[in-house]
């Protein structure tokens, strides 16, 4: 069956720890999600700053603008496919993704690639938060220019930007006190308002570099083995961007009206759309080096360079306003439906939400955002080489252990055929470290815990490659490890079902 019948959700509700109403599966006549609404959420997601800072951290890296925009094109191009894989778990049975973990790891294991998730997603809440806060300070500053630029070089800015973050996260903490269906009223400002700012923005950059041939014309400053030594891990970076989503996306295509709907959805919205956004952050980046002489890629920090109080007050006001939806729809959703998957009974999108804000503020934004290097090596990479593996294990076991065959009854009770030993999948455990054990040294060696001398220079340099790594490792060990259980243990168990096509 793809749903819990009446009687069985009654039951389980009442004696199971692994369902409540946002774990339980979405029935068929609830599914409304067509082509346009998946495009249109990806439009969504994809217009936000950490978007215009990817495209233009590749310029602050040396890239020129049709090297930058290839290389965005590309990664999204290769996310899209995990995407729509992982996709198609939600759109048949309508379960999220916590629930669709425990396929391959377990009833309990589950927790892992859900705690995974989730800690990413409190980081880029952190993130989120750190921009809308800065873009506070920035309007303040604007009306007292002797206040100091944002110190991003110590473990702690200054007080009065830690001031203004920590009004932005509160902020944020109350519309999830209020609840999800009060932003709804922010994603439509969102939509309507950065597209026209973004616009706005484009026209400043050419018009104020004397056009768009000067802009065009900056050259790269990666030559040779120099741009492959850095286009391998920016590439990398590109999809790690995306990776969060590729593991949580049965989060939303569980509401999928068909398969069709999710995968042309998807294939509409997101590749041309980040594409499209980034050549903005390109244009004004590469801009910003012919207007101020240095590359500015942090689009707050740009937009405070403007002298007119009133552009800057309105731009910093559209920023944290977007910023806040964005933050909301993107980074608070996941991670609480992550962390109710821990306690069910005790813990609701509320508290998740609460818990995603306290961690959000532990993972020093601020610190990850302060250079582009960190932002694409230090962050991108280091958690693509954790949600990598996670995505390999889950689309091995789907697609090629269990065939997209899955008992859903079984996925909310400990005794079923996901239980495996003791709510763990050993086999799912092992090939997740064997995943990531490999870009463990190219990590300690990019933040300097360890010298580069001490690993041979090719197992440093797998790092760079550390989502494609630890994806197609894990993947591999995972299927050679299940192939005997599939054959003797779930071929001959899975009923006949009816599916969502």
């Amino acid at each position: 069956m793809t749903n819990l019948t009446i009687m069985n959700r009654e039951i389980l509700t009442e004696n199971s720890s692994l369902i409540n109403e946002d774990l339980a599966p979405i029935p068929q006549e609830k599914r409304k999600w067509g082509v346009w609404n998946y495009a249109a959420l990806w439009i969504s997601m994809s217009l936000c700053i950490p978007t215009y800072m990817l495209a233009s951290s590749l310029i602050g890296g040396g890239m020129n603008w049709w090297q930058a925009i290839l290389t965005i094109f590309l990664g999204n191009t290769i996310v899209l496919i995990p995407m729509i894989l992982n996709g198609h778990a939600g759109a048949k049975y309508g379960i999220p993704f916590p629930v669709f973990a425990r396929a391959s790891f377990g009833t309990r294991g589950a927790n892992i690639p859900a705690i995974l998730r989730a800690i990413v997603a409190c980081g880029w809440f952190g993130i989120q938060a750190w921009i809308g806060g800065a873009s506070i300070y920035y309007i303040l500053r604007a009306w007292n220019p002797i206040m100091p630029e944002i110190d991003s070089s110590s473990l702690f800015p200054q007080a009065v930007p830690m001031i203004c973050f920590l009004v932005f996260w509160l902020l944020n903490m109350f519309i999830v006190y209020l609840g999800v269906e009060s932003i709804r009223k922010l994603l439509v400002f969102k939509a309507i308002f950065l597209p026209v700012a973004a616009l706005a923005l484009l026209f400043w950059a050419i018009s104020a570099a004397n056009g768009l041939g000067p802009i065009l014309e900056q050259p790269s400053k990666l030559q040779g083995p120099s741009f492959w030594n850095y286009f391998f891990p920016a590439l990398t970076g590109m999809v790690g961007f995306w990776a969060t989503l590729s593991l949580n996306i049965p989060d939303f295509t569980r509401y999928a009206k068909s398969q069709k709907a999710q995968i042309r959805g998807q294939a509409i919205g997101l590749p041309p759309s980040m594409t499209l956004f980034a050549f903005i952050g390109v244009v004004v980046t590469s801009a910003t080096a012919i207007i101020y002489g240095n590359t500015i890629w942090d689009p707050v920090l740009l937009a405070g360079r403007f002298e007119n109080k009133l552009m800057v007050t309105f731009a910093m006001l559209a920023v944290a306003i977007s910023t806040l939806a964005t933050n909301i729809a993107a980074n608070i959703v996941s991670p609480a439906n992550d962390f109710s998957n821990l306690a069910p009974k005790k813990i609701n999108f509320r508290v998740g939400g609460y818990i995603t804000g306290i961690i959000g503020v532990l993972i020093f934004p601020w610190k990850l955002i302060a250079d582009p290097t960190g932002y694409i090596f230090t962050w991108l990479i280091a958690y693509s080489s954790l949600l990598g593996p996670v995505g390999g294990i889950m689309i091995a076991d789907y697609h090629f252990i269990k065939r997209q065959k899955l008992v859903v009854d079984d996925l909310y009770k400990h005794g079923g055929i996901y239980g495996y030993k003791n709510g763990f999948n050993t086999k799912a455990i092992v090939a997740l470290l064997c995943g990531i054990l490999p870009n463990v040294p190219g990590f300690l060696v990019t933040i300097k815990i360890i010298s580069k001398d001490v690993f041979p220079l090719w197992v440093n340099d797998l790092y760079n490659y550390a989502w494609f790594v630890g994806f197609f490792i894990s993947g591999f060990v995972y299927w050679s490890l299940m192939y005997k259980f599939r054959v003797q243990n779930y071929e001959f168990r899975v009923v006949p079902e009816t599916h969502n096509s």
